[in-house]
């Protein structure tokens, strides 16, 4: 019987304008009141996912940020697993060897040094979403979240790297050159202390080497009593593969890339068709 469902956002709960359909709102509420622990799994920060889940009217815990921090229902901080500064300085010079674009995410909002390679982070990662995208429309969603504010443009990192009070929970890598994205995240695995995930085609997730949405996962349940067996996630890239290694029934959903598919037990239908409704559905019988 599953007791805890952990969703993950960006091509999988959400459809392809980034809101949650009715559909799946509806099914999260209905497994909420026959018992069942709804948590969402994000790489995205709490900001960027608590405002289209209030939208949709969905209350419940999100591990965010790949893992590297948890809010309870209510919105306070319960865990963190944040990089240590110096350690990021250390896979800053990497990145910068390798003429990768990186973002930080931080706890004051995430800080890129360039507009244009911030959109083409997103829209990489909008696009992954479904190929079939349209392109001027996923231009805009891109800029759009760029202007919220939540984004900030900076001249140099330095400022938020030595300042001793920052948190900083992720970096998010970007190239279209395979090969320097490659060589990069060889020398980073290197380093023994990250985890590297994607949620794109060209982009590298770069964590605390507990900052992932499994290990996030399995304390998350523990603390509840609740079994990862009884636990089912569903995701659609590589960042959901730590969840889908632990759980008892890992779902991928239908617009995932094959990799992913194959580290499932099972698939649902695509983001667009309200796939997570139709997999939650499922096992409340």
């Amino acid at each position: 019987m599953v007791k805890c469902i952990a969703i993950d956002m960006d091509g999988t709960l959400l459809n392809n304008n980034h809101v949650v359909s009715e559909e799946n709102a509806r099914a999260v509420k209905v497994a909420q009141r026959n018992g069942v622990e709804v948590v969402i799994a994000t790489g995205r920060s709490y900001a960027e996912a608590k405002d289209v889940l209030v939208e949709a009217g969905i209350h419940c815990p999100i591990i965010c940020v790949n893992g590297a921090e948890v809010r309870s229902i209510e919105g306070e901080v319960v865990a963190m697993n944040p990089l240590m500064n110096a350690q990021v300085l250390e896979l800053a010079e990497i990145l910068d060897k390798h003429h990768v674009y990186f973002e930080l995410y931080t706890q004051n909002g995430t800080y890129s040094k360039d507009y244009d390679k911030a959109v083409a982070t997103l829209m990489d990662i909008f696009m992954s979403v479904n190929e079939e995208n349209d392109y001027e429309e996923v231009l805009k969603a891109a800029k759009e979240r760029m202007e919220d504010g939540r984004t900030k443009l900076v001249d140099s990192f330095d400022p938020i790297l030595k300042d001793e009070t920052t948190i900083i929970f992720k970096l998010l890598a970007f190239s279209l050159d395979k090969k320097r994205l490659e060589a990069a995240r060889s020398e980073l695995i290197e380093t023994g202390h990250v985890a590297i995930s994607s949620s794109g085609k060209d982009n590298l997730e770069i964590t605390s080497i507990e900052a992932q949405k499994g290990i996030a996962l399995s304390v998350f349940t523990s603390e509840r009593g609740i079994a990862m067996e009884d636990t089912m996630a569903i995701g659609d890239n590589y960042n959901d593969v730590s969840m889908f290694e632990r759980v008892g029934r890992a779902v991928a959903m239908g617009n995932a890339p094959e990799g992913v598919k194959a580290t499932a037990h099972m698939e649902t239908d695509t983001n667009i068709n309200s796939g997570v409704a139709k997999a939650v559905l499922e096992v409340l019988g």
